[in-house]
């Protein structure tokens, strides 16, 4: 059975964890701001302002996400201190009760593991929505169908996060696949949980559309960054832009495909490149695709990746062999990320959107 000593021992561990995370979390900057919320919304005015009672009510709502748990822990480690004081004052002690402490405290070692993963969305972007670009790869139309089963990837792997998509581009191969793809991801550390899979994705597998049906070796690359148009004083000089506008290749009926509502800019210094196609409106793509170029352009400039930048693009036009993040060799049934090594034999699964395992490994490691 359990003795007082052990049980303290146990308790005060789950403390210090808890005050860990307390830390990484910015729980009292957090529980401020809560504070500040509260008193702005009993104000009648702010009612009055639709979008602005909105925003403080997500921002809530976010807020409450993570304090209210470690304020639940708190609540359980105080009653638990106090009846372990109750026990250590009876001079026969009661065993049942201290087993039942014990059951509850690693009630809360698990709840506190859960919080813990938290701490690896420490990044400054980590919390706000993102984009994902994805591009194929020179290899025609194996690289184009393997974009597509990427696509598809990852956009299982959101639904299952319950997050929101809105697909901003999608440009379809020349007889299968796609050969790039927009995404915007709408949810709670939707960059911090996916920022990881940026890089090349390489794919073995024997080719379909080879009549010899050889073996092949596929890549593309997936490019995320983080919608951050706000707090930034980003200049845009339309004159070093170049904006083309073009048939959407995508789904959506008569109108989309014969009229040129489709918008591409190009900034032209940086050589940043996005689209949009979502909207019937020539308008409403250009407006949305200016959005994407500044989030875009914000990012390569806070990771001061001037040199980089070209890289970036230059990798779009040419992915080729080197430098990929995970290999999904097919016939072999075998998918390995080469950062973390980690490996998993159900190829099925993971094109299902399973890629929490590969993802968590990554955050850990500090990618």
């Amino acid at each position: 059975m359990y003795s007082i000593n052990f049980v303290k021992k146990l308790l005060n561990s789950v403390y210090k964890k808890k005050k860990k995370i307390m830390y990484y979390l910015e729980y009292y900057k957090k529980k401020e701001r809560l504070t500040e919320i509260n008193i702005e919304l009993q104000s009648i005015k702010i009612w009055k302002e639709i979008n602005i009672s909105k925003k403080l009510l997500k921002e809530k709502s976010f807020l409450e996400e993570h304090l209210f748990p470690i304020d639940s822990i708190q609540k359980k480690i105080n009653y638990f201190k106090e009846l372990l004081v109750l026990v250590e004052q009876e001079k026969k002690k009661d065993k049942e009760i201290l087993g039942d402490i014990v059951k509850e405290i690693y009630n809360l070692q698990f709840k506190i593991k859960k919080l813990e993963f938290l701490k690896m969305f420490s990044k400054k972007y980590d919390s706000l929505n993102c984009y994902i670009d994805i591009q194929s790869g020179s290899g025609g139309e194996e690289s184009q169908d393997w974009a597509n089963m990427l696509l598809k990837m990852y956009l299982k792997w959101i639904y299952s996060k319950k997050f929101k998509i809105n697909i901003l581009e999608k440009t379809l191969g020349e007889n299968n696949g796609i050969k790039s793809a927009t995404i915007k991801v709408k949810g709670h550390y939707a960059f911090g949980w996916l920022r990881t899979e940026a890089g090349i994705h390489r794919l073995v597998r024997k080719n379909p559309f080879d009549t010899n049906n050889k073996r092949h070796t596929s890549f593309c690359s997936i490019f995320i960054y983080p919608d951050i148009n706000k707090g930034f004083n980003t200049k845009i000089n339309y004159n070093e832009l170049r904006i083309d506008v073009y048939k959407s290749s995508g789904a959506g009926g008569q109108h989309v495909n014969k009229t040129e509502s489709a918008v591409r800019i190009t900034h032209i210094p940086t050589g940043v490149v996005v689209q949009c196609q979502n909207s019937r409106s020539q308008h409403k793509n250009k407006e949305q695709a200016m959005k994407q170029l500044i989030s875009k352009i914000n990012h390569l400039s806070l990771k001061k990746e001037q040199l980089r930048k070209k890289k970036i693009e230059d990798s779009k036009l040419n992915i080729t062999w080197g430098n990929h993040i995970r290999s999904y060799v097919l016939d072999d049934s075998r998918i390995k990320d080469v950062r973390t090594n980690i490996e998993s034999r159900n190829i099925q699964k993971v094109l299902n959107g399973h890629l929490d395992k590969f993802i968590k490994a990554s955050l850990k490691l500090g990618f």
